[in-house]
């Protein structure tokens, strides 16, 4: 165990699996030091956490629905009883129906549109304004975003636009709570074989295609994803806000594919 973040107290927001981004971050700041609380939706989730946040050393759980918010409101004040401050926050949200990240985009209904914005951006929002008053100068606020967000993406259609708004959140946010000394950025990495990537049509294939492309050859693991947001949230990031941070083996870098794979 290392001690960049230890003394610091953070939630982590969208933990599925072992195999879920929000984990990698969550097992990497634990080693570091961090106490950690753990939010999830649902017994059937909290009985996949449970014993995740076990491993990390919490036994501070909270079922929390994003789009509620009687159900924020209770988690926060339970934050508030038991630590009296939050140092970091980790929100890694997102959802749409999976039937509509297949097709085309100009299919999206205003139904899934609507709750794909609001569970997958405007969460953020309210998970920020809630934070806000535990957090001392030097806290953070982390999100998780992807490339689909500025570059047309097969198939993730919503999802790109969610994350579009997404990130321009992080700009604001990062301007609103600067004065207050609370940082917040995004970390964008390259696809993943996650839960959340697996609803994604054609996601093997896009799986196969960064590997083959992305200048390391190689697509994100959770160990640098983790590491990323050690750095983000330690001390070490004091004069980092305001950005979408890539992780994606330099894919973001290339207009076409490699000349082998042309």
């Amino acid at each position: 165990m290392g001690d960049l973040l230890k003394g610091k107290r953070g939630l982590v927001m969208g933990v599925a699996n072992e195999r879920s981004i929000a984990w990698g971050i969550a097992r990497a700041v634990a080693a570091e030091g961090a106490e950690l609380a753990f939010s999830y939706q649902g017994e059937a989730f909290g009985k996949r956490v449970a014993p995740l946040a076990e491993a990390a050393g919490s036994d501070f759980l909270l079922d929390v629905d994003v789009t509620d918010d009687d159900s924020l409101e209770a988690a926060f004040s339970d934050i508030a009883s038991r630590w009296g401050r939050l140092d970091f926050l980790v929100h890694a949200i997102a959802y749409s129906n999976k039937e509509e990240l297949t097709g085309r985009f100009v299919d999206t209904s205003r139904a899934n549109f609507k709750n794909s914005l609001d569970i997958s951006c405007y969460s953020l929002i309210e998970v920020a304004r809630r934070a806000m008053p535990l957090m001392a100068p030097g806290s953070t606020i982390l999100t998780m975003t992807y490339a689909g967000s500025n570059r047309v993406t097969p198939f993730y259609n919503v999802m790109g636009v969610a994350k579009a708004a997404l990130e321009s959140s992080v700009r604001y946010l990062a301007n609103d709570l600067g004065p207050d000394g609370i940082r917040v950025n995004a970390i964008s990495p390259g696809p993943m074989k996650t839960l959340a990537g697996a609803a994604i049509g054609g996601a093997r294939r896009t799986f196969r295609h960064t590997e083959a492309n992305a200048p390391l050859r190689a697509n994100a693991t959770l160990e640098a994803i983790g590491g990323t947001a050690v750095w983000l949230i330690s001390d070490w990031g004091a004069c980092t806000t305001g950005e979408i941070v890539k992780v994606d083996g330099g894919y973001h870098v290339l207009g076409m594919p490699q000349s082998e794979n042309l």
